[in-house]
């Protein structure tokens, strides 16, 4: 991220410190992938656009969930394979994903890909195609 661009004003729902639920739909749409699939999307996400693949939240606990965050109201422009949940209006009722902070402790979540000035979100066409590509080999 770059230092003279506050997390603040590059995205107001980033909080200061620690971790925040946040509506997704509202400040950002969401893909929710589990466990391997998770990891593997995230790795060719990151080696595809050279380490600039947008906001990628991991957390550190239970199935071991990634949160893609993507423009808000673009996750209904498409159908997402098995293993990838939609979160968004429009998508299967209301949801809320933990947003950490960009520095100090935010455990059980941390920044896989943060956003950046240049790129504020995940791709949601790369994503897709991505996720897509990977479900099947996944199970």
């Amino acid at each position: 991220m770059n230092p003279k661009t506050p997390p603040a004003v590059l995205h107001a729902w980033i909080p200061a410190s620690g971790h925040g639920l946040r509506h997704a739909g509202i400040h950002f749409d969401a893909v929710r992938i589990a466990d391997v699939l998770a990891e593997q999307v995230a790795y060719e996400l990151m080696q595809f656009t050279d380490f600039q693949a947008g906001p990628i939240i991991r957390e550190a606990t239970g199935h071991r969930y990634m949160y893609f965050l993507l423009p808000p109201q673009s996750v209904t422009g498409y159908r997402w394979p098995s293993g990838a949940r939609a979160l968004g209006r429009g998508a299967r009722g209301w949801a809320y994903v933990g947003v950490p902070a960009l520095g100090g402790l935010t455990w059980p979540l941390e920044w896989r890909s943060e956003p950046t000035a240049e790129v504020p979100f995940v791709d949601a066409g790369l994503l897709h195609e991505v996720v897509s590509r990977l479900a099947g080999a996944v199970r």
